[in-house]
Order: C-alpha cells, then structure tokens, then sequence
C-alpha cells in the first residue's frame, strides 16, 4: 500500500486543512494547499527532494517536474512528504489567524529604502528592500530581547537573526516558524542556545559548534579552500590549500585524486602530506599561473 494512502489517527485529515493529495503526470507525489503545490521530486540517492510553485492551476494529475521551481529539503520517503504537506497546511492556518497587516512605510533600513512592510504587532515591523531585509523592534520591544542576541540597533536582518524576534516574541509566529527559529538559532547562534536552554549541544546538533570544533581540531593542517578539475593530470583535483583554514595565509597548491576529494567532508577537505604531494605545475586556475 502506498505511504500516501496512510493516515495516522492523530493527524487531521486532508479535508480538514483542505489539502489535496495525488500523482504527478511522471508518477511523483504531489499535493495542493489552495494556491500552492508540493511535490516530492525523485532523488537519484533515493528519497526524494521537497519542490514548490505558486498558483499553477492545472490538475495534480498533469504535473511534471517543469511546474516546480523553488526546491527546499530532502525527503527520505513520502511518510516524510506527507508529514510534511500537513505541516505547510496548518502553517498557512495559523498564519490566517495572525494579526499581520501588509502596509507601506518611507523608511530607510540597513539594507536600503524600505519597499514593502508587514506590521507584526505594534513595535514589531518587518520590512523588505532590494536586496535584503529584516524586522525591526520598536525600543521598548528590543529590550524583552535576550542579552545575548539583542542588537542595540534594533533591527534583525532576515536570514538569521528573525529567528531571534520569533524566540522572543513566539505568539506572533507560527508553530512552523517557531520550530524553524529555533533550528535556526540553534545552527547560527550555539552560545546562546545553550545558555537560554542549560543544555549543551552535541556533536551534530549545531553546524556553527560543528564547525569551530573542526577549526580547533586541525588548526595545524593544510584544508582546501578552492578546488578545480585539473587540465593537465587526468583522474585529479587541483587544489589551492591554507594552514588551518586561514584565508589570510599563503596558498599552496596540491593534486588529489577526484574519487577522493569528491567524499570531502560539510566543513573543507584536509590534506595529508604523507599523501597528498606538493604540485608545482601547469595550474588549471585562472590566473594562477601569471
């Protein structure tokens, strides 16, 4: 039986949060939630990769992989899609219930001439620019902020630090969006975390801790910072490597076998210089050899 043909009895049911479940033209999964549709991309790996589009009208059934254009996460199968689509749809409920008002403000923001905001609740306004963006709180709501994470200025650009009005403010944000503002912090902003939860983070639970760790672990080794596919020695990697990550240091180059060099881990390949060999050759890098 198909995983989209179970329901769990304590989920509501796709009538409740009016989704519409189906099959793709190219038999994905697939689900509409008015005026947004999900599907379920196959993944080559296995899964499958979560893709949207906004205000394709054509049945579910005559979907093809072409109608999606915003892609977001992995799914490991459609149990995960479907929890998912559930999750998406009582987002949009509960976004209906807020008091949020679309308004214009003449403003100047960090990132330019305000060209759009959304008024959260008095003293709390969002504002869209050109080319960024962010929240900003009034001075007496700034002050309800955690030490830790206030900005003195009062505005909180929106790719990491909305997260930080979300925790201090959660009646104004969704479920979705609280669970996100945490994972957020959680991943940018480890110290804080830890110090608003008493709790250590682990190994794996912050990619910001992850990465300091991994810093602290090979401070004295050679990581790669640029890497190309090399012209002149077939089967290798060029790459341009600095003594403990450090973008300031002097490169040197190396060669490293691409079947090896593809398995590198989230945070830089390290090199080996009992293995991995000085090269001092014809450079497949622009520039490099002048």
């Amino acid at each position: 039986m198909s995983a989209l043909a179970t329901q769990p009895h304590d989920q509501p049911t796709p009538e409740d949060l009016g989704v519409e479940f189906g099959q793709s033209a190219e038999g994905f999964a697939v689900a509409r939630i008015g005026d947004t549709v999900l599907a379920m991309l196959p993944r080559n790996e296995g899964g499958g990769l979560l893709a949207s589009a906004w205000r394709v009208s054509k049945p579910l059934a005559e979907l093809t992989r072409s109608d999606f254009y915003i892609y977001e996460s992995t799914l490991a199968n459609e149990v995960a899609f479907r929890e998912r689509v559930f999750e998406t749809a009582e987002h949009k409920r509960e976004l209906r219930g807020l008091d949020r008002h679309d308004v214009r403000v003449h403003c100047n923001t960090p990132w330019g001439a305000s060209q759009g905001a959304t008024i959260y609740a008095e003293g709390i306004v969002s504002h869209s620019t050109a080319d960024h963006g962010g929240i900003k709180l009034s001075t007496e709501r700034n002050r309800l902020v955690h030490p830790m994470l206030r900005q003195n200025s009062g505005w909180y650009e929106e790719d990491v630090e909305w997260a930080i009005v979300a925790l201090t403010f959660p009646r104004l944000f969704t479920a979705y969006e609280q669970k996100c503002a945490d994972r957020t912090i959680r991943e940018s902003i480890p110290d804080a975390w830890e110090a608003i939860h008493g709790r250590v983070l682990n190994a794996g639970e912050s990619i910001e801790k992850d990465r300091r760790d991994f810093e602290k672990q090979h401070v004295g080794d050679w990581i790669v910072i640029s890497a190309i596919t090399s012209d002149h020695e077939k089967g290798f990697v060029e790459v341009v490597a600095v003594l403990g990550g450090n973008r300031r240091s002097e490169g040197r180059r190396f060669l490293v076998d691409s079947e090896e060099y593809a398995g590198r881990g989230r945070f830089g390949f390290v090199l080996d210089e009992t293995r991995h060999c000085l090269y001092d050759g014809p450079s497949s890098f622009v520039g490099w050899n002048r």
